[in-house]
């Protein structure tokens, strides 16, 4: 593998040219190291490798070529010394959770989170002893209020999903790293190509592979981006002995999208911003939550720690549940999925699906109403699109 790249090329280029996987033939696509394990030349080889004295590969579980090409190149692109990647998002933020955290630690983590990831934190990495705490994540008060001895995690999605909010990540690694805490932040709404939380304070950036890095909607994976100690050696050792490891298949499938990664971007956040502007004009919608609006209350702040939009867009109907179901059910290009970051437009309604098993109550607080509806922009015609959606919305 050629690992010889610059770190200070642009991520265009990172993601095609670093850690470029070649094989002896000399194949200029990578290939996949579809095997579950790897042979020695020699009894003291194999114990030179198991002991860690040599490089080379082991088992597939925790060392395959084709996942470590992918692992280091989205490592370059957020500016990381090391990643992990997963079978999942969700796999990555358990790995990461059962490999920093312990019993009697706190966590304090946006209200606003993916549905599932409050799931997992309450439902399942509370078992045990460890206690979250949800707050407005954009009001660094409340993230300071929350701070004690045992807060040793601040977890948080900038643009929230699905209302868009953005978090002042400078802020909040200030108040983090003065409690002696990490901040952790899901980057997969906007990826490296968009913004790279490390170079703003974070400490650690996590990934659902399975949207935008992907960016077709073919494969399940997940990521976790840092330095070499907590990544590269803590979590490389969970991953060693517990396995929820990504296959080679993926990883080369991801690897593959990382090289469109940026072009992708450029156009799901051009795509949505045309829509957020007409959305925001149509008499049917009450609000629109896009941070490319000039009226959104962070559209300063996202200018600033960003570099583009992205491509969700959320807006509420008046007229709440059964007006977002008939204009869902009325629309003919979109895909009803609750995925996003595909080529192919997607809508979704958080409170009965990406939403529903945190309640009522959480989906309040989180302002997460009856009558919000999620779009991911796909590459569409956007004239198509907004069509689509004109004649959804009558």
């Amino acid at each position: 593998m050629n690992d010889s790249f610059d770190p200070a090329w642009s991520v265009d280029t990172l993601g095609i040219r670093a850690a470029e996987l070649r094989s002896q033939w000399g194949e200029h696509s990578p290939g996949i190291f579809a095997t579950s394990s790897f042979c020695f030349d020699s009894a003291e080889q194999a114990q030179a490798t198991f002991a860690e004295q040599r490089g080379g590969y082991i088992y597939s579980r925790f060392t395959n070529p084709t996942v470590a090409a992918f692992e280091q190149r989205l490592a370059a692109m957020e500016g990381g010394d090391a990643c992990v990647a997963t079978a999942s998002g969700m796999a990555a933020i358990l790995s990461l959770s059962l490999t920093l955290l312990k019993q009697g630690d706190h966590v304090i983590a946006s209200r606003t989170l993916f549905g599932s990831t409050i799931s997992l934190f309450n439902n399942y990495v509370a078992k045990f002893g460890v206690r979250f705490s949800y707050v407005d994540p954009c009001d660094l008060d409340a993230w300071r209020e929350q701070m004690g001895p045992d807060t040793k995690m601040l977890f948080v999605e900038t643009p929230t999903n699905p209302l868009g909010e953005i978090v002042d990540l400078r802020g909040l690694a200030d108040i983090a790293h003065r409690g002696e805490a990490l901040l952790v932040v899901d980057n997969c709404f906007l990826t490296p190509a968009l913004q790279r939380p490390l170079s703003l304070g974070a400490d650690l950036v996590m990934h659902s592979a399975t949207k935008y890095l992907d960016g077709q909607g073919r494969c399940v994976g997940g990521a976790i981006v840092g330095d070499a100690q907590r990544v590269g050696k803590q979590l490389f050792g969970f991953m060693r002995t517990c396995g929820p490891c990504m296959s080679p298949f993926n990883a080369w499938v991801f690897l593959k999208g990382l090289e469109t990664l940026n072009l992708r971007m450029r156009a799901h956040g051009d795509g949505a911003q045309r829509i957020a502007e007409w959305l925001a004009q149509h008499p049917a919608v009450a609000q629109v939550h896009y941070a490319g609006l000039a009226s959104h209350p962070q559209h300063e702040l996202a200018k600033a720690q960003q570099s583009g939009f992205g491509g969700i867009v959320s807006f509420e109907l008046h007229g709440g549940q059964a007006a977002a179901f008939r204009m869902i059910n009325a629309t003919r290009l979109l895909s009803i999925t609750a995925n996003l970051g595909d080529t192919r437009s997607t809508v979704t309604h958080p409170a009965t699906t990406t939403h529903l098993r945190i309640g009522p109550e959480l989906r309040e607080r989180a302002g997460i109403r009856d009558g919000l509806v999620r779009l991911s922009i796909g590459l569409e015609g956007v004239d198509d699109l907004i069509a689509d959606l004109e004649q959804a919305l009558v």
